[in-house]
């Protein structure tokens, strides 16, 4: 359910800011318009939040500087840390996509650049659960590296080893990078209505609103 990668995360804690930043040529393009995408993020909810892989915390400050109320999980102990070093009144605690308990009644569940670390098949489960929990209306906005087709997966894993970007193709080779058609199906498999919008060429904003 995603926590394979814990390790990573923890190892990548220290230089995460800098990545998103645009500074790591490898990643520039997964990271372009960075504060633009965490700023749509937060427009289209409001209410109760759930944010899930909080990462260092820069989705929870926006969301928090626009009067939100949000409870994030992150199940990475040196991303917590990072996080709380900003956030000082939020509440981050142990959790991930799938594992994750409040008292809160949720108006909305957000991440930004997590999701793909959980299989279709947890992305389905995940999903099911975020379904059983929102009433009509909420919301699930997701920002995340999908794919509209396999075909065009495989073409930007070559495209980058072409360009010696050798970490972000093993990435893209590794974790579980899925498909809008695949999303699609699974949102409207739950009682979803949703829409996908290209952030920067590799994210894509996923919309989906609780029939």
């Amino acid at each position: 359910m995603g926590r394979e990668f814990v390790e990573l995360f923890d190892n990548w804690a220290e230089s995460y800011d800098h990545s998103v930043s645009g500074k790591d040529l490898e990643y520039e393009e997964v990271f372009s318009n960075y504060d633009e995408i965490l700023q749509a993020v937060t427009d289209r909810v409001k209410g109760n939040i759930v944010e899930f892989g909080v990462g260092t915390g820069n989705l929870t400050i926006k969301l928090l500087e626009n009067g939100h109320r949000v409870v994030g999980f992150e199940p990475s102990t040196t991303m917590r840390e990072k996080a709380e070093e900003k956030l000082s009144n939020a509440t981050i605690v142990n959790g991930d996509f799938l594992e994750f308990q409040t008292d809160m009644s949720i108006d909305a569940f957000v991440s930004t650049y997590a999701f793909h670390h959980l299989t279709d098949a947890e992305k389905a489960e995940a999903v099911s659960k975020y379904s059983s929990l929102l009433a009509k209306n909420g919301k699930v906005v997701f920002a995340d590296t999908v794919f509209e087709s396999e075909a065009t997966k495989a073409d930007v894993i070559q495209s980058s080893k072409k360009k010696g970007f050798l970490n972000l193709a093993q990435d893209l080779e590794t974790e579980y990078y899925t498909t809008i058609p695949v999303l699609r199906s699974i949102f409207e498999a739950n009682g979803f209505s949703v829409q996908f919008e290209q952030l920067n060429p590799f994210v894509w904003m996923i919309d989906a609103t609780k029939l």
